[in-house]
C-alpha cells in the first residue's frame, strides 16, 4: 500500500510539474505567430487534461486537479496577453471613460486629431489596436473593468492588464465553485468540474489572454444557481450582469419562460430589463445606439473567421453569383438562429431545470454553427453547458479550435481552410455520433 501511495504521489507531482511548465511556456514564451510551439505544447496539455478526467476516480484526485487548474490560472495572471491584442482596445476604452468620454461616441482616429487630444490616448496605443476603423463593441460591465484597471494603473499597459486579469482570475474561481454546487444539486458526477477547471483552452484564453467570457460564464452560472434555489430576483440581476459582460446570454432567455411560468417570467424579465437599463444608462445616448448597432451590423456582414456552415454557403454563393454574399448570408443566418431558438423553446416539453443546460447547449451551438466568426474563446459557453449534459463534443472542439492559430503563422494573415475543415469534420462527426447514441439509449429506456 505504501508503495502504491508513493507511486501515486510521484505520478501526480509529475503531472502537476508538467502542466505548470506547459502553462508557463504557453503564457510567457510564445507569440501569436509561433504556431508550431503553440500547437505542440497545447496538444500535450490537452492529452494530459483528457487523461486526468478519465482516470480521476476519487474525490481526492478530482480536488487535486481542481486545485491545479486554479494554480495554473494564477500563474497566468502575471503574464501579459501574448495571443491576443484585444487588451489594447480595453485600455483605450478605459482611458477614455476615465477622461469622462463615452468610448462609443467616436472612432479611435477622432482622438488623434490635435483638437481632440485626450491624456493617455496616444499614437503608440492607437498603433496597437487591431480594429481602429470600428467602434467599440464591449458592453457596460466590461467597460467598467477597463475603467477600473486604467484608474489603478493609468500609465502602464502591463499594470492595467494585471488588474483585469486579477479580476478575471477571481471570476474563474467563482465559476469553479458554482460548477461544483450545480453538479451536486443536479446529482451529476463531481469529476465533470474538471471539464472546465482543467481545460487548457479556458485556462489559456480566459485568464491568460483576458477574454471576458470568464465574467459572462460566472454570472450565468450564478443566475442558474440562484434560480434553482428559487431566488428569482437575485437570479434576474445576475443574468443581466452576464449579458452586460457579453451579449450572448440574451439568446438563452426563451428557455426560462416555460420553466418559470408566464407570471414569474414577466417579473423575472422586468427585473432583468431594469438592471440592464441601469447598467447601460451611463453610456446610453443616440450616438451609442447608432454606433453600437452599426458595430453589430458589421460583425454579421463583414467579419469572417473559422466559420462552418457559413463558409459552405459562401463558397456556394461565389459559384452562383461570382462574389462573397456575406451581406446577405450573415443577417439571414442570424435570423435562422433567432427562429430556431424560439421554435425550440416553444416545442420544449421537458420544462424542468435538469434539462436547462441541454437547451442552453442547443441554443449556443445553433448560433456558433451558423455564425460568420468563431474565435477559440467562443467555445467556453458550449463547454460549460456540456458538463451538465451527456454531450462531450465541445471538449473535442476546445482541442481542435486551437488549430486556427496557424492563420497567424504566415507572413501575411491567411486563413487555412484545411484546418477549418479538419476541425468541423471532427466536431460534427462526434456531435452526430452522440446524438445517435443518445437517441438509442432513450429508445432502450422507453421499451
Amino acid at each position: 500500500m505504501a508503495n502504491n501511495s508513493t507511486t501515486n504521489i510521484l505520478s501526480f507531482s509529475l503531472i502537476g510539474f508538467t502542466l505548470i511548465a506547459l502553462t508557463y511556456l504557453l503564457g510567457y514564451t510564445i507569440g501569436q505567430s509561433d504556431f508550431s510551439s503553440l500547437i505542440s505544447y497545447y496538444s500535450v496539455f490537452f492529452l494530459i487534461y483528457v487523461a486526468a478526467f478519465y482516470f480521476s476516480k476519487t474525490d481526492r484526485t478530482i480536488w487535486y486537479f481542481v486545485g491545479l487548474g486554479i494554480l495554473l490560472r494564477f500563474i497566468l495572471v502575471f503574464a501579459f496577453p501574448n495571443l491576443s491584442d484585444d487588451i489594447y482596445r480595453f485600455i483605450w476604452d478605459g482611458r477614455l471613460i476615465n477622461n469622462g468620454i463615452n468610448p462609443f461616441n467616436h472612432l479611435p482616429t477622432y482622438f488623434l486629431e490635435t483638437e481632440n487630444a485626450v491624456p493617455g490616448i496616444t499614437q503608440d496605443l492607437f498603433d496597437k489596436l487591431n480594429s481602429p476603423e470600428y467602434f467599440t463593441i464591449y458592453p457596460p460591465l466590461s467597460q467598467a473593468m477597463f475603467s477600473l484597471a486604467c484608474w489603478i494603473a493609468p500609465d502602464s499597459y502591463y499594470g492595467s492588464a494585471l488588474v483585469m486579469k486579477t479580476i478575471m482570475f477571481l471570476f474563474e474561481c467563482g465559476s469553479i465553485v458554482l460548477i461544483v454546487k450545480l453538479l451536486q444539486h443536479f446529482k451529476l458526477p463531481l469529476k465533470n468540474v474538471l471539464i472546465y477547471a482543467l481545460n487548457p483552452l479556458i485556462i489559456l484564453e480566459i485568464t491568460g489572454n483576458l477574454h471576458f467570457e470568464g465574467a459572462m460564464v460566472f454570472f450565468l452560472l450564478l443566475a442558474v444557481w440562484l434560480l434553482v434555489k428559487k431566488r428569482n430576483i437575485l437570479s434576474a440581476i445576475a443574468f443581466a450582469m452576464s449579458i452586460v459582460s457579453k451579449l450572448l446570454p440574451l439568446m438563452l432567455l426563451p428557455f426560462l419562460i416555460k420553466r418559470l411560468g408566464w407570471k414569474k417570467s414577466f417579473q423575472y424579465f422586468a427585473i432583468l430589463g431594469a438592471t440592464l437599463l441601469i447598467c447601460f444608462s451611463p453610456l446610453l445616448n443616440q450616438t451609442f445606439i447608432n454606433n453600437f448597432s452599426n458595430s453589430l451590423d458589421l460583425y454579421f456582414q463583414k467579419f469572417e473567421f473559422n466559420a462552418s456552415i457559413y463558409y459552405s454557403l459562401r463558397w456556394l454563393g461565389t459559384q452562383i453569383w461570382g462574389y462573397n454574399m456575406i451581406h446577405f448570408f450573415g443577417p439571414a443566418l442570424a435570423l435562422i438562429v433567432l427562429v430556431s431558438i424560439s421554435w425550440k423553446a416553444h416545442k420544449d416539453e421537458k420544462v424542468n431545470f435538469n434539462t436547462l443546460f441541454e437547451m442552453f447547449l442547443f441554443s449556443i451551438c445553433t448560433y456558433l454553427f451558423l455564425a460568420t466568426t468563431i474565435h477559440p474563446w467562443y467555445v467556453s459557453l458550449p463547454l460549460i453547458f456540456s458538463l451538465f449534459t451527456r454531450f462531450r463534443f465541445p471538449v473535442l472542439w476546445s482541442g481542435l479550435i486551437m488549430l486556427t492559430y496557424i492563420n497567424y503563422s504566415y507572413g501575411d494573415y491567411f486563413e487555412n481552410l484545411w484546418m477549418v475543415g479538419l476541425e468541423y469534420s471532427a466536431v460534427f462527426g462526434m456531435l452526430f455520433y452522440e446524438i445517435r447514441t443518445s437517441k438509442q439509449e432513450s429508445k432502450l429506456l422507453n421499451e
